[in-house]
C-alpha cells in the first residue's frame, strides 16, 4: 500500500531532469501514503516517483522497481494476495527469475510474459504503471472493483498519473491559478454525494475507471475495459444443493481472509455491529490468534455500535479497542479529511472512520474490513424493492403512466402513493445508486448547471450493459459502478491511507465475486431479509446476537448536531464561503434554518453542500489550509 506519481512525455525536447525536480516537489503531498521510503527514477521519457508503506518484503521490493536488466520499471500501489502462487507459475512455465521476495516483481514479470493480459492473473487490489524502455510503451491498470485509485491527466503532450489528485494539481497548476470546477461534476455530486467516475471535480483531471487498463505509446493514450461484471446465475434446485452452496460461501470467504492476512506486519480488523465485519474478524482470528479489533462511536443513543461490537469481540475472543468522537472533534477534523479526499465525498461516515483509522494505526499497520458484501450478496434494503413491485411487472405501459399520474394527485403521506409512483417508473429512471440526495428539480440553488443534463446520464450506459438481468441484479450492477467505487471505496482508501494504514477488503475478492455472481435472487434478497445466502453461510461463524441484526455501519448524528452542537459551525462555513458564483449561499442558509426549525430532516442535503464549500475553500479559494499531521506511528509488528 503506497502512493505512486509520474508522467510520460515522448517529445524529444522533453527535459527529464526538470520534470523529475517538479515531481520531487509534489511527492511529499502524499507522504502519508508511504512514510517508510521515498524514491524517484527517470529517463528521457518517463518520471516515476514513489512513497512506500512497507507491508510485504519490507527490506526488499523498493520502488520504482527494475526488472529484466532494466528494460521494465514499475510503480505499484496495493497488494497482490496470490503473488506467491503467481511467482511459482511464472518460474515453472517461463523460467522467470526473481530478485526480491515481494508481490511487485510478480506483476512486472507477469507483464513481461502475459502482456496486457497480466491483469487477469492478479488477485488483489492494485493500481500500477509499467514502463517498457525498449518498446517505449507505458502500461497501467486499476483493480476489478476500484479499491485503489489512479488519477490521470494529459496536457500539452504529457500524461500525468498518480494515486492522489493533489499531487497532479501541484504539477499542473505549478503554484498558479487553480484548475476550475467542473460544473457538471458538481451537479452530479449534489445528487449522488460523490463525483462519479471517471470524472473528478476539476475537468482536466480524470480517473482511470475500475476494471480498466491504459497504455501510452507514440504519444497516444488508449484505454481498455478488461473486467465487466457478469452474473451467470445458477438455480439451486434441492436442499442438498442449498447446503452445499452455503458451505462454499463460508469456505470461499475463509480462503479470501486467509489470503488477505498475508503480510510481514501485524494485521488487525475493523469491527462494527454488523454481520460483515464480524464475520471477517472471526475468520481472521483463525489466522492471527492475537487479533486486535477496532470500533468507533458517539456519545448519543442510537449512534454507537461500541457495546454490540464489544459483545462480538468477546464472543469471538479478540482484543478490542474503541474510540468515542465528540461533536467538537468531528467538526475540527472535517477540513483535514476533505484535504485528504482530493474531491468532496459527503458521506458523514468518513469522519468516524478517519478517527478509528488513526486509533488503529497506533497498534497495527494493516486492517481488514467488510466493504463489498452488500453489493455482491444483496445487502441493501433497497434491493428488496423489486419484490414489492412484482404486481406491476405485467401492467401495460399506458396503464403505468396513468397510475403515475394518479399518484401525483394523491396527498403526500397517503398510504399507497409512493408504491404507485415507484411502480409506474422503470428501474432506469428510479434507481441510480444507493445515494440519492437532491433531485434535478431541487437544484435551483445551483447557479451554473446544464438544464438538459440529468443523473440518468451517469447510468444510461451501465443499464445498457446489464439489460439482460432482472431488476435486483441491475441494481447491484449499477452500485458496483456508482456507489461502491464512488463512495464506499473512496472513503476506505483515503481516510485509512491518511493515517498510513492499509485497509484490505476480503469480500471484494475475485473468487468471492465469482461465487456471489451465481446466486439466484431468492438467495440474495427475500421479503424478510437481505444477503440471505451469505447469512446462512456465516451461521456457524458469527455470534448469534449478530446474525439478523440490522446494518448500521458507523452511523453519525448529523441530523441532531446540525440543529444544536454544529449549528453555529455550519452557519460559519456558509458565511465564509467564496463559492457564491456557483452556489446560492443564502438559499443554503435558509435550508439550515428550516432544518433547525423542523420537522423536515434536511441534514444529508445540508451536509453535502457544506462539504463542497469546505472543499472549495481548500482547493479553489486556497483560503483554508488544514494543518497536516506528522505521519509517524508506533507499530507493533
Amino acid at each position: 500500500m503506497c502512493g505512486l506519481l509520474g508522467s510520460i512525455c515522448t517529445d524529444s525536447s522533453a527535459d527529464g531532469a526538470r520534470r523529475a525536480d517538479a515531481l520531487e516537489a509534489a511527492l511529499p503531498l502524499m507522504h502519508h501514503r508511504g512514510p517508510d521510503d521515498t524514491q524517484i527514477w527517470y529517463d528521457d521519457d518517463v518520471v516515476f516517483g514513489f512513497a512506500r508503506l512497507a507491508i510485504i518484503d519490507i527490506e526488499g521490493s523498493s520502488q520504482p522497481l527494475s526488472y529484466d536488466d532494466g528494460r521494465y520499471r514499475i510503480v505499484f500501489n496495493g497488494e497482490i494476495y496470490n503473488y506467491l502462487e503467481l511467482r511459482t507459475e511464472l518460474a515453472e512455465k517461463f523460467g522467470a527469475t526473481f530478485h526480491t521476495d515481494g508481490d511487485t516483481e510478480a506483476i512486472v514479470a507477469a507483464y513481461k510474459y502475459y502482456g496486457d493480459d497480466c491483469v487477469d492473473k492478479l488477485r488483489g487490489m492494485f493500481a500500477f504503471v509499467i514502463w517498457d524502455s525498449r518498446d517505449k510503451r507505458l502500461f497501467g491498470a486499476r483493480d476489478y472493483f476500484g479499491i485503489k485509485p489512479l488519477y490521470i491527466a494529459t496536457v500539452d503532450g504529457t500524461t500525468y498519473f498518480g494515486s492522489e489528485k493533489k499531487c497532479l494539481l501541484a504539477l499542473l497548476e505549478g503554484g498558479g491559478e487553480p484548475l476550475p470546477v467542473d460544473t457538471r461534476a458538481l451537479q452530479d455530486y449534489l445528487t449522488l454525494q460523490y463525483v462519479p467516475e471517471p470524472a473528478s471535480m476539476q475537468q482536466t483531471v480524470r480517473r482511470l475507471e475500475s476494471g480498466m487498463s491504459f497504455a501510452v505509446q507514440d504519444g497516444k493514450v488508449s484505454t481498455r475495459r478488461y473486467f465487466n461484471p457478469t452474473f451467470p446465475i445458477a438455480p439451486v434446485r434441492s436442499e442438498t444443493a442449498r447446503a452445499d452452496l452455503y458451505k462454499r460461501i463460508a469456505d470461499t470467504l475463509d480462503d479470501s481472509v486467509r489470503m488477505h492476512m498475508r503480510a510481514d506486519v501485524t494485521v488487525g480488523s475493523f469491527l462494527s455491529g454488523g454481520i460483515d465485519s464480524t464475520a471477517i474478524a472471526a475468520l481472521a482470528k483463525r489466522y492471527n490468534p492475537g487479533l486486535l479489533t477496532f470500533t468507533v462511536g458517539f456519545e448519543r443513543d442510537g449512534f454507537s455500535e461500541i457495546d454490540v461490537a464489544a459483545e462480538s469481540a468477546e464472543a469471538i475472543g479478540v482484543e478490542h479497542i474503541t474510540k468515542l468522537v465528540t461533536p467538537e472533534e468531528f467538526a475540527g477534523a472535517v477540513p483535514l479529511i476533505i484535504w485528504y479526499l482530493d474531491d468532496p465525498v459527503a458521506d458523514p461516515a468518513l469522519v468516524p472512520l478517519w478517527f478509528i483509522a488513526r486509533e488503529a494505526r497506533k497498534h497495527v499497520k494493516v486492517v481488514l474490513s467488510g466493504e463489498g458484501a452488500d453489493e455482491l450478496f444483496g445487502g441493501y434494503n433497497i434491493y428488496r424493492e423489486p419484490l414489492s413491485l412484482k404486481a406491476f411487472e405485467h401492467v401495460p405501459g399506458s396503464v403505468k403512466a396513468l397510475l403515475g399520474s394518479v399518484s401525483k394527485k394523491l396527498p403526500d403521506g397517503m398510504r399507497g402513493k409512493d408504491l404507485l409512483r415507484r411502480g409506474s417508473i422503470p428501474i432506469q429512471e428510479r434507481y441510480y445508486g444507493n445515494a440519492r440526495l437532491f433531485r434535478d428539480d431541487e437544484l435551483d440553488f445551483l447557479k451554473v448547471r446544464d438544464p438538459n443534463a440529468t443523473i440518468m446520464d451517469v447510468t444510461r450506459d451501465l443499464y445498457s450493459r446489464c439489460a439482460q438481468y432482472d431488476d435486483v441484479t441491475k441494481m447491484q450492477y449499477i452500485d458496483l459502478f456508482t456507489w461502491l467505487r464512488g463512495d464506499i471505496l473512496v472513503k476506505a482508501d483515503k481516510v485509512t491511507m491518511a493515517n498510513s494504514l492499509e485497509l484490505r477488503v476480503p469480500f471484494l475478492d475475485k473468487e468471492v465475486y465469482r461465487l456471489a455472481a451465481t446466486l439466484p435472487v431468492s438467495e440474495r434478497v427475500t421479503k424478510a431479509t437481505t444477503k440471505y445466502a451469505l447469512r446462512q453461510g456465516l451461521k456457524q461463524i458469527v455470534p448469534p446476537h449478530i446474525f439478523n441484526r440490522r446494518k448500521l455501519g458507523f452511523p453519525v448524528p448529523t441530523r441532531h448536531w446540525l440543529k444544536d452542537e454544529l449549528y453555529d459551525w455550519a452557519r460559519g462555513v456558509i458565511a465564509d464561503s467564496g463559492a457564491g458564483d456557483l452556489i446560492d449561499l443564502p438559499a443554503i442558509s435558509r435550508m439550515l434554518e428550516a432544518h433547525r426549525a423542523g420537522p423536515l430532516d434536511l441534514s444529508r442535503k445540508i451536509w453535502t453542500v457544506l462539504v463542497f464549500l469546505i472543499w472549495h475553500g481548500i482547493f479553489i479559494e486556497r483560503r483554508i489550509s488544514p494543518e497536516i499531521p506528522q505521519t509517524h506511528y508506533p507499530v507493533r509488528l
